[in-house]
């Protein structure tokens, strides 16, 4: 998930991105060309020592912040923005104090962004789908170093496949990539030292602090705590002459799932609540009297729902791709010239600053047989299978890309199925094959649609490409040195997932995609089929009457995303999302100069403090340094 934060035109005090209209019978204006002579920075600071260190060292945090999440809500938030926050407050911290003699720039700070991002975003891509599911589907995972270098490979290879077609959509067609549209606003108002940008700063920080605290006295179980905060408090009625916390309606005392919910919209808040309250108000409770749930647990009632919200999110998914067939058809357009197209450098203006288009077949020659290699060592997947899984990755990479750049979302939900679909049919009956070709593919191009958001904010500030590109490898490396450890931390078993404490509904979303194509739907108990089939035909409807409703009956009509997910996760965590959303919305309508200082800096601050001191817990209990 992209970070969904994006910036009102008044906002926007940008250099210009696209040149003046010229006069009617003038020469029509190169639009690199005048990027390069009006906005272009090249003699600034950019790619720094300093910039990779801070920018490694936020990602990694950011990784960690983002693998909590997760695993909690199955949804990974774009971090750059928070990222050079806190760069920026790092940095102006140790020069208060005479600790730096320079400014960090703000292109500094956008390259640290580059980096950071490479690496607090190591978790989409399918990564933390497909890993989790193939936990619980064979109980067992490679070695800790090898998945490290799965992780380092596939997202490198997302950086390459993303040269091609960087200059298309960003230089020339000039796409709005709203996300890196907001990190470029973003830096301009925070290095324009203003005391508006400082208490950002200052919010993000105190937000973090109070997460962390509210997090260590919920789960840390010191000697010395007269006693801990409730982890959920069930809310004050019964169903089925049981609490409505055993049903999982309660009130979660969690930061990080309330600033997670500030963060999506409200339509998606009020949807996640209406999805709980129906599937663990109504709809478990009668099929638990039913008989078809055994027991009210949570990982009962799971087991049953699970179909129902993944056909929701699926088929809502890929319906949503297919009306985005304008933007598929101009990708493929686009891939007849990836190849064999050379560029004149004696007339190309950028020669010297945008990647050489050599580095994008390069890169493949070099990281594409140890793509394949470790597909076939590590998950035996057939060496033709995996050789297939190139091509396939460049067609992933310029799609996702592409509907990245018009629309802000990076299409998940329909291309880790569609490619799971593909290698159903290509491999049946290998899970391991279906769940990680579908990683390999999914990961390279989804990757390289999140690195082209960084690009998009480089271009509008005056960013050299070149390097902007290599501070993506170095946050490559640092993502995935931390997030095996850090998942192996987590989830030391199979068992972990699907719980209350981790739901990982993505995870579970593509394992049931897997067991699907390997034994059919009729494996499924027919209660199970019908809850598929009717998530199926929702999630169609939904996207259906969002695309052809009247525009008045709109803001009625529930998210379909939202409504699927809360089908898969506790209720509580989607009461949790729904009162950020509520608050973030409230602020937004009521006071919305203090919605635009707080709702993000806060959100971000409740959901990184919480998550860092989540792992920094399960750290001590997993050392002996505080019981379990």
């Amino acid at each position: 998930m992209t970070s969904p934060v994006s910036p009102s035109p008044q906002q926007l005090r940008l250099q210009p991105e696209s040149p003046p209209p010229p006069e009617r019978d003038s020469t029509p204006v190169d639009p690199e060309r005048y990027w390069l002579e009006n906005v272009y920075k090249g003699g600034v600071r950019q790619l720094t020592v300093r910039a990779v260190i801070a920018g490694m060292v936020i990602g990694a945090v950011m990784c960690l912040s983002n693998l909590y999440v997760v695993l909690k809500t199955g949804w990974s938030l774009g971090v750059t923005i928070t990222a050079c926050i806190l760069a920026f407050a790092t940095f102006g911290a140790l020069r208060s104090v005479g600790l730096l003699r320079q400014d960090f720039t703000t292109l500094e700070n956008n390259a640290m962004g580059s980096v950071a991002s490479a690496a607090g975003y190591m978790t989409g891509g399918g990564n933390m789908a497909a890993v989790p599911a193939l936990l619980m589907l064979t109980g067992a995972l490679p070695p800790s170093g090898w998945l490290v270098a799965w992780f380092a490979v596939v997202s490198a290879l997302g950086v390459f496949a993303a040269i091609p077609i960087k200059r298309q959509l960003i230089n020339i067609e000039q796409l709005p990539f709203p996300t890196g549209t907001a990190t470029a606003e973003t830096l301009q108002a925070l290095h324009g030292h203003d005391e508006r940008s400082r208490g950002k700063a200052r919010s993000l920080g105190l937000a973090g602090l109070v997460g962390a605290v509210i997090a260590f006295w919920r789960d840390a179980k010191a000697s010395w705590l007269v006693w801990n905060l409730p982890a959920k408090l069930s809310l004050p009625f019964t169903i089925g002459g049981k609490p409505a916390g055993a049903w999982t309606l309660s009130l979660d005392f969690s930061l990080l799932l309330v600033g997670a919910g500030a963060l999506v919209s409200f339509k998606t808040g009020w949807s996640m609540l209406l999805g709980a309250l129906l599937t663990y108000g109504v709809l478990a409770p009668e099929m638990v009297s039913r008989g078809v749930i055994p027991e009210v647990t949570y990982k009962a009632i799971n087991s049953w729902t699970l179909w129902t919200g993944a056909s929701v999110l699926v088929s809502s998914g890929l319906l949503s791709f297919a009306f985005q067939w304008r933007s598929v058809a101009k990708s493929f357009k686009a891939l007849a010239g990836l190849f064999g197209r050379k560029q004149d450098t004696e007339k190309d203006p950028l020669a010297d600053i945008e990647c050489p288009p050599a580095w994008f077949p390069l890169g493949f020659l070099v990281l594409g047989p140890v793509v394949v290699a470790l597909m076939a060592y590590l998950f035996q997947i057939p060496w033709w299978a995996g050789v297939v899984a190139l091509p396939l990755s460049v067609v992933m990479g310029v799609i996702a890309s592409r509907v990245t750049g018009e629309t802000d979302t990076t299409p998940t939900k329909a291309l880790g199925p569609v490619t799971q679909l593909i290698y159903g049919g290509l491999l049946p009956g290998n899970l391991t094959a279906n769940v990680m070709s579908a990683n390999a593919t999914g990961g390279v191009g989804l990757h390289s649609a999140d690195l082209l958001i960084d690009l998009k904010s480089g271009w509008l500030l005056g960013a050299n490409p070149r390097q902007q590109f290599v501070a993506q490898l170095f946050g490559v490396v640092a993502g995935a040195a931390v997030l095996v450890p850090a998942f192996n931390l987590l989830v030391p078993d199979a068992s972990v997932l699907g719980t209350e404490e981790f739901p990982a509904p993505s995870a579970l979303v593509w394992a049931g995609v897997s067991k699907m194509l390997m034994s059919g739907v009729q494996a499924l108990p027919v209660s199970a089929r019908i809850g598929a089939l009717c998530g199926l035909g929702l999630g169609v409807a939904l996207v259906l009457l969002e695309r052809w409703a009247p525009k008045k009956a709109k803001p009625f009509i529930p998210s379909a995303s939202g409504l699927g997910l809360s089908i898969v996760i506790p209720g509580a965590s989607s009461i949790s999302f729904f009162i950020g959303a509520a608050i973030a919305e409230v602020l937004r309508r009521k006071k919305a100069k203090l919605a635009d200082a707080m709702v993000l800096p806060v959100s971000s601050g409740f959901i990184a403090g919480e998550s860092l001191m989540g792992i920094a817990v399960a750290m001590l209990k997993a050392f002996g340094v505080m019981p379990k």
